[in-house]
């Protein structure tokens, strides 16, 4: 999985309509502008400390930063943009956005000491997975010609990885300060089950075919990531919906605002907020959570 996702993103984008998918920040500029806004409201609340830097996992396009800078500018913060990108392909389109960003291939390379703002969006789905039957490990074999599983039965699945980013989150906000959120698709707690999925044109693909020329992801495990953040001395707030998420922060204001504004649009705006929120959409299979230092305060639609 993580020889063949490394490829994948290094020879192309695969967003938007003439690519394999599209991810919550290229269906409305909303989604960007509420991550913003909730970033803005924590530094706000932290009181305002300087120095702080934006720092993405897996920008994709820039998309999401070009929303989120500009909400965060009209409140008063204009922090540096940092982001961990080993895709050449994508470093160039988010260049194109981005001029004075900073590229760095792990989260420890970005520089300075002032607090991290950051977010993941649809990062942690993508990173390497094990799958175990029982106490044996399913793994690819070659049989002829195509590839197999050696096992099958009950799956539980693991990411060393994701923990591993997990605790580098944990480490730079605890020394740094600041808060992170994590925004994928997954469950709320630890379970049972096979989630390893390919994605091709926009539709699901056999896991095995291809390899390398498919997107491959399964369901973040919210409860393993809060848990291996657990001794770093940060805070875990969430998960929860990314539709009670959103709806918090004011998508629905937002919604109406931008209809108001542009009334030849509203079936754009509406169509999106249901994309982003109805629980028959992304609303309940996308869940948010946020990493923050103890001295921050939980982010808006967050709070315990």
């Amino acid at each position: 999985m993580g020889e063949a996702n490394a490829h994948y993103y290094a020879t192309r984008d695969p967003l938007g309509e003439e690519g394999d998918f599209t991810t919550a920040p290229e269906i409305s500029q909303m989604f960007g502008e509420m991550v913003g806004a909730a970033l803005a409201d924590c530094w706000d609340r932290a009181g305002r400390p300087e120095n702080a830097i934006y720092a993405e996992l897996g920008p994709g396009r820039g998309t999401l930063a070009t929303d989120a800078l500009r909400v965060m500018a009209q409140a008063g913060l204009n922090p540096e943009a940092h982001f961990v990108e080993t895709s050449p392909v994508l470093r160039e389109l988010q260049r194109q956005r981005h001029p004075s960003a900073g590229w760095h291939s792990s989260l420890v390379d970005i520089p300075g000491d002032g607090p991290l703002l950051l977010v993941a969006n649809e990062f942690f789905d993508a990173l390497p997975i094990r799958q175990w039957v029982g106490d044996e490990e399913r793994r690819v074999a070659l049989e002829g010609d195509r590839f197999i599983f050696t096992n099958d039965g009950l799956i539980r699945e693991e990411s060393s990885l994701r923990e591993a980013v997990a605790r580098d989150i944990s480490a730079g906000i605890a020394s740094r300060g600041g808060a992170a959120l994590i925004v994928d698709y997954g469950h709320l707690r630890s379970a049972i089950g096979d989630t390893l999925q390919a994605v091709q044109g926009h539709r699901y693909a056999d896991v095995l075919a291809n390899p390398g020329e498919q997107d491959l992801t399964s369901h973040v495990d919210f409860e393993t990531l809060a848990r291996a953040t657990e001794g770093t001395g940060v805070a875990t707030d969430g998960p929860v919906e990314q539709g009670q998420w959103l709806e918090a922060l004011g998508i629905g204001q937002r919604t109406a605002a931008l209809t108001k504004a542009s009334p030849n649009r509203a079936a754009e705006f509406v169509a999106a907020k249901v994309r982003l929120c109805d629980s028959s959409a992304m609303g309940s299979l996308f869940k948010v959570m946020a990493i923050r230092h103890g001295d921050w305060p939980a982010p808006v639609g967050l709070e315990r």
